[in-house]
């Protein structure tokens, strides 16, 4: 049985009509039933997440639970160092490291209540070369990447949260193929604690609802704060409430083009039911401001790609050196693309990502919205033994790179479903609008019914 929202549930926990350890017990369950076929997981520490259960479910009855997320089952991507589990990055250089620590958003986790279940699998490294997880809806089909069981985990209602990270696409993508609400906030706005190496990775959240997904990121933010130099997530300790934007632009980006037939059809009666609640919609046939950033995006996907192998190179330099068949061919070939950038190649693309974030910040919308990917999740069996290497095994960026370049806050809300497959919608704002931006979010899953061709 699936384990309903937590909020909702906690309701009961001062009352004993329900508990922690029972709420744990239900998403267990699942796990036993679901995970042989979805292989969400790297590790779990099932007993001691019962202890913690345990802990929780005292700290209610006796009215003092330590945070509303006090007691929440979740998983934690297997790039974050944990001190009672091995963190592996799904890299096989990586095996058996166990460094016996937690990183600052699993700590704030810790002491906001929450029981970590376990380890969920990410493409190795947070790269491109995928894990073992399958898509809850379709196993022949990718969950997305690099959160693949992150993603996998929260769609398969094993638990209600995990925490997912993201350079490019690896929460807002996946999110879209499992069916989940997904938070990438603004760049530093959640303290990644030892995972500081690149200019565009967050730390975000995958959950079943808005309400769960603004609990557990604003918990985390205020006990570890933002990264250095950085403000935390502001915002309401509550769930921000629903709210009307004033304007809405449509964002095409690089990937519509690759959008199939049925995808558009599907974002496109989103665009009109939207058009038909009376909030002006923009797009850049009509409006000169967002042909210009349009344009300044062309290439985004490959920009945020190479600052990104860039800023890599360095320490997976090192990790080949001392592994050299530790590393798939995919994490290797970071370092091809950071020797043909070099120094000077690197200040240029950054200049490119000021401009586009010039460009972005002179737009006279509310929020922007695109599909979250080219589609639903695409069929994944593997590479193919003598052919090159697919370059999109867990999906596609394209829509999602955007949000990264620009460090700003992105929310996915799981309103399309093409040919029985989710496909999310994102909304992005400004850096620093992340509660605003969530509730503008809220506010489209409560305002526009879900869209199914």
């Amino acid at each position: 049985m699936t384990a309903a929202p937590f909020h909702l549930a906690t309701a009961s926990f001062g009352t004993g009509a329900d508990t922690p350890r029972d709420y744990l017990e239900r998403c267990l369950d699942t796990i036993t039933e679901r995970e042989p076929t979805v292989r969400a997981w790297v590790v779990r520490n099932e007993q001691g997440a019962r202890e913690q259960a345990d802990r929780s479910t005292a700290r209610w009855r006796e009215g003092a639970p330590l945070s509303p997320i006090d007691g929440m089952p979740i998983g934690i991507k297997d790039l974050l160092e944990t001190a009672d589990l091995p963190t592996q990055m799904g890299c096989a250089a990586h095996e058996g490291n166990f460094p016996r620590r937690d990183n600052a958003a699993v700590r704030a986790l810790r002491e906001a209540g929450a029981v970590i279940v376990g380890k969920t699998v990410t493409a190795e490294l947070g790269g491109s070369e995928p894990g073992p997880t399958t898509n809850p809806f379709d196993p022949a089909r990718t969950p997305g990447g690099s959160s693949s069981g992150s993603a996998a985990a929260v769609g398969a209602g094993m638990v209600p949260a995990a925490i997912g990270t993201q350079v490019g696409g690896s929460i807002i993508r996946p999110a879209s193929y499992c069916g989940n609400w997904a938070l990438k906030p603004s760049q530093g706005a959640i303290n990644r604690g030892e995972r500081q190496t690149t200019s565009m990775s967050t730390h975000g959240v995958h959950a079943t609802c808005q309400e769960d997904l603004w609990l557990v990121a604003i918990e985390i933010a205020k006990r570890a704060g933002g990264d250095p130099g950085h403000a935390r997530l502001a915002g309401p300790d509550s769930p921000p409430a629903a709210h009307r934007p004033f304007s809405l632009g449509v964002l095409e980006t690089e990937g519509w083009s690759t959008v199939d037939e049925r995808s558009h059809k599907a974002f496109e009666e989103f665009v009109r039911r939207l058009a038909g609640t009376g909030v002006p919609v923009a797009a850049r046939a009509g409006h000169p401001g967002i042909e210009r950033f349009e344009q300044s995006l062309v290439g985004a996907r490959d920009t945020t790609t190479t600052i990104t192998a860039w800023e890599n190179h360095w320490w997976t330099q090192d990790l080949v050196a001392q592994h050299p068949d530790g590393v798939s061919e995919r994490g290797k070939a970071v370092l091809r693309v950071a020797d043909r950038l070099g120094v000077d190649g690197y200040a240029d693309l950054l200049e490119r990502r000021a401009r586009i974030r010039r460009e972005h910040t002179a737009l006279d919308v509310d929020v922007l919205v695109s599909p979250a990917s080219p589609g639903p999740a695409p069929l994944w069996s593997g590479d193919v033994p003598g052919e090159p290497l697919a370059p999109w095994p867990t999906g596609d960026a394209v829509f999602n790179t955007p949000g990264s370049l620009l460090g700003a806050p992105v929310v996915t809300v799981p309103l399309l479903t093409v040919a029985g497959l989710p496909m999310g919608v994102q909304v992005m704002g400004r850096p620093g609008t992340d509660a605003r931006v969530t509730a503008i979010a809220r506010w489209l899953a409560e305002t526009v019914e879900p869209i199914s061709v």
